[in-house]
């Protein structure tokens, strides 16, 4: 009896798994099994394997050939196992040293003539694979350039199965193949959207560097043809770059949807779903494996709903939990996966169904108890999830002929936003918050960072009278300390509180 191990990575969500893949040879009927809870397009891996191995001059003994993937209890899923597979079986074989697998990680799928196909995941595979102390990976051509963003790890990628055979001693030839390239282009950075296109609107553009430069949530609501999905767009060019972390966690989740990631990107991506997307498709989920929902696909970025009241109220409520954690976990009956989703939720709304509904000069055709509904399609748990609610109304006439009007440049606003957020990241150094939206209420209303009473009573007397909620409260509390970071002083002051107020409904 002859055994060989390699291993291989199994993903679960953006977690990666080490596999042990362990293959032993017998002396009983010739037979070719894989164990180790396997999905069926693992189980199919046995065809892929011997077809591979034929065609690349490696043939398999033609003895029972079992090759377990351990842990036994997790569930492994996807094409990925195949080369390590393929490796450790050729290995028990005698073809390859096993010693000289024994401390690589194999990930990459074969095709029928011996060619290595690339997989979705393979940076998150890696980024597991340097974590539990492997110093040497072997991946797919076409995913070599994402695989070399992990630091700390020697990675090689290989065009074929004879390729890697030889690397590992195999007396075989390794003839010159054409690569496999990957289906997807590669994902560029988004072009940047300048605010000075924005005509008019000078509150609603205060009201998004506000945003950006403390990762407030934002509501825009006004009749068609104000600007508010233009401002939008708008909203990733003026935020603060990417660390090198945030562009990692990034570029993970787009190696999972099957993007090939060949940089890292710094601008924070926006994620703008059709209002006819289902829960799962917000979410994230699948029948056999995870996938990444537009959630998690605008982790460090935005997620842009416009037309918020189209959508499903059942999909929209599902963004009140990843909103409060900044995770979502998709639950299935064979799996449970985890993604990060720290985004920045953008609304954009009409007043009504026709949109018309308190416009100027415009006639509202749609009967009271359908304007009533479309607002309150927007559940209140969620509308107190939201640090500003701006009403956005049509550009005048003057606004839109005036060429001699100053307007704020991205360049400009960027600057403003830069600046606040360095103010706020010096302020919680000392904490694991870098943004004001993210400090807990207890800390901004207790202890050192605690308001005058003066300063807060206007806060103060909308609690009582039930204007806010107790959340609600902290987050005005949020975006006046993020407005006096915008105007580079110490802390707020009765100006900022009140502006604050006014971006929250108007209170």
């Amino acid at each position: 009896m002859t055994t060989a191990r390699t291993w291989a990575v199994a993903l679960s969500g953006v977690d990666g798994h080490l596999v042990e893949v362990e293959a032993d040879l017998s002396n009983q009927t010739p037979e070719f099994r894989i164990i180790g809870l396997p999905d069926k397009s693992l189980a199919e891996a046995v065809q892929r394997v011997h077809n591979a191995c034929k065609n690349a001059g490696l043939d398999l003994p033609r003895r029972r050939l079992t090759v377990n993937l351990s842990p036994a209890s997790l569930p492994k899923h996807g094409a990925g196992f195949d080369l390590g597979i393929a490796v450790a079986a050729l290995a028990a074989g005698g073809s390859i040293e096993p010693r000289a697998i024994a401390a690589t990680v194999h990930v990459g799928e074969l095709g029928l003539d011996g060619r290595i196909r690339p997989v979705p995941g393979v940076l998150p595979a890696v980024f597991a694979a340097a974590r539990a102390g492997f110093e040497r990976v072997i991946v797919p051509h076409a995913n070599e350039a994402e695989a070399r963003l992990v630091p700390g790890i020697h990675v090689r990628a290989a065009a074929s199965l004879a390729e890697v055979a030889v690397w590992h001693g195999a007396d075989v030839e390794a003839p010159e193949v054409e690569a496999v390239d990957t289906a997807s282009a590669a994902v560029d950075e988004p072009s940047d959207l300048d605010l000075s296109d924005v005509v008019g609107q000078e509150e609603a553009i205060e009201a998004l560097i506000v945003a950006a430069a403390g990762g407030h949530h934002l509501l825009l609501s006004g009749p068609p043809g104000a600007g508010k999905t233009m401002l939008a767009r708008r909203l990733p060019g003026i935020m603060p770059p990417l660390g090198d972390q945030e562009a990692l966690e990034v570029a993970s989740i787009l190696s999972l949807n099957g993007d090939r990631v060949a940089t890292l990107g710094r601008t924070p991506p926006l994620e703008a779903p059709h209002h006819s997307a289902s829960v799962a498709a917000l979410v994230g989920g699948g029948s056999r494996a995870a996938r990444p929902g537009a959630i998690a696909r605008a982790h460090c970025g935005v997620l842009f709903l416009d037309e918020a009241a189209e959508f499903s109220r059942v999909a929209l409520d599902a963004l009140r939990q990843p909103l409060e954690s900044g995770v979502i976990e998709v639950h299935r009956a064979g799996f449970t996966a985890r993604f990060p989703a720290k985004f920045q939720l953008l609304l954009a709304m009409n007043p009504c169904p026709c949109g018309n509904h308190g416009v100027r000069g415009a006639e509202c055709v749609c009967p009271p108890m359908a304007i009533r509904r479309y607002s309150t399609r927007l559940s209140g748990p969620l509308r107190d999830r939201i640090d500003i609610d701006l009403h956005v109304a049509r550009v005048a006439a003057s606004c839109a002929t005036d060429e001699r009007r100053a307007r704020t440049t991205t360049v400009q606003a960027r600057a403003r936003v830069l600046a606040a957020s360095e103010r706020a990241v010096q302020r919680w150094k000392s904490t694991p918050w870098r943004r004001n939206a993210d400090v807990p209420g207890t800390w901004l209303r207790q202890g050192a960072l605690r308001l005058s009473a003066a300063t807060r009573s206007p806060l103060d007397r909308a609690l009582e009278r039930g204007s806010l909620t107790l959340r609600g409260y902290d987050r005005v509390l949020r975006v006046a300390w993020t407005m006096a970071d915008l105007a580079g002083i110490d802390r707020p002051g009765p100006e900022e509180i009140g502006r604050a107020l006014h971006l929250r409904r108007g209170l």
